[in-house]
């Protein structure tokens, strides 16, 4: 893993801020493609974020469980678990990529979900996302 990954994990588990916003460029940008209106840009805002979490969820982890470099972009799955300060549990797995340039993280795209506390079925989600329900293949074992 690169040494700024895996000091970026160290940081967050230590709940360490200054370690943390040390591996953030100055002018980070930070995307959620899949929740546009929480992008942002800068160090301060993402050191406000980690406060708050840490602060929310005094147990924070995180985890690593795969990662992929290629040239300055480094796909990170993450675990991240905890429980918060009002006894609820924090579970949120997904896929970071951060762009790493002289050591520090420039920009990061993130693709991180809560994990359903109550899964649905796959034919559940298709007719969320469809309006259809797909029929279910009896007698298969295929995800």
């Amino acid at each position: 893993m690169p040494d700024v990954i895996d000091r970026l994990v160290t940081a967050m588990n230590a709940h360490d801020l200054d370690a943390l916003a040390a591996l953030i460029h100055e002018n980070y940008r930070s995307e959620q493609p899949t929740h546009p209106g929480r992008a942002f840009v800068g160090r301060a805002q993402m050191r406000a974020n980690w406060e708050a979490m840490f602060a929310g969820i005094p147990d924070f982890h995180a985890a690593v469980t795969r990662w992929v470099q290629d040239g300055n972009t480094t796909w990170i799955e993450w675990h991240w678990s905890g429980t918060r300060s009002d006894g609820q549990l924090f579970e949120v797995r997904g896929v970071a990529l951060f762009e790493i340039v002289d050591g520090q993280i420039v920009a990061g795209r993130l693709y991180l979900e809560d994990v359903e506390r109550q899964p649905a079925s796959i034919e559940d989600a298709v007719e969320v996302l469809s309006g259809r329900r797909p029929p279910t293949a009896s007698g298969s074992t295929d995800s």
